[in-house]
């Protein structure tokens, strides 16, 4: 579940608004042992059944600022409005630590991600169609008009940068979804570059026993 230096893996999914993201990945940690959710900050307001500390990370705005100016973000945006942003402190303890972690963060965000760590594994979760993601923003009833053509309007901006991420997984059903994504976590983890340490003892017992 590490690399060959005993750190974490970061996994980066993003996915225009709507898509059912937050859905997808909370399944994902449950079904794929050894994977943890970050859990971002946000200056937005905490909706109805979100929880502070689990959910999201719930702080006034000069608060998030404040962490901003002391670089205290792995990466941040402003999304309609609202602060969002990933910790770097608490991202760096668990991936030093061994553990894998997942972001669920927009392309501006990834973008950030992927400049300070080459190594994060990219995945874009799309909708099955353009009208789908539309319907899918009417359907939860939490913006106004205006709030849905902006989302909309952000997602086929978005959809411009699904060339810079590794893997591409369609949410058009919910448990294929989840299992696609769950095999691409158990992919890399099998990478030959991540498993060198626990790799190399055994290859040196064919070096080394029963050479003739």
């Amino acid at each position: 579940m590490s690399n060959s230096v005993g750190r974490g893996l970061l996994f980066v999914i993003s996915a225009p608004s709507g898509t059912g993201k937050t859905t997808v990945v909370e399944q994902l940690v449950r079904v794929c042992p050894g994977l943890a959710r970050s859990r971002s900050y946000t200056s937005r307001k905490a909706r109805a059944g979100e929880i502070d500390g689990v959910d999201y990370n719930f702080v006034e705005r000069s608060a998030f600022e404040a962490m901003a100016a002391r670089n205290g973000f792995l990466e941040w945006a402003d999304v309609f409005g609202n602060l969002y942003g990933t910790g770097q402190q608490d991202t760096e303890s668990v991936l030093a630590a061994g553990s894998d972690v997942v972001l669920v963060i927009d392309v501006q965000g990834a973008q950030q991600v992927r400049a300070r760590m080459r190594e994060a594994v990219g995945i874009f979760i799309l909708p099955p169609s353009f009208a789908v993601l539309e319907s899918r923003l009417r359907g939860r009833c939490q913006d106004d008009e205006d709030a849905i053509l902006r989302r909309l309007a952000t997602a086929r901006s978005e959809i411009t940068a699904i060339e810079e991420y590794d893997y591409v997984v369609i949410n058009d059903e919910l448990t294929r979804c989840v299992s696609e994504l769950c095999a691409i976590v158990t992919a890399e983890r099998a990478r030959r570059v991540r498993n060198r340490a626990s790799m190399e003892p055994i290859v040196n017992t064919f070096r080394t026993q029963g050479a003739r």
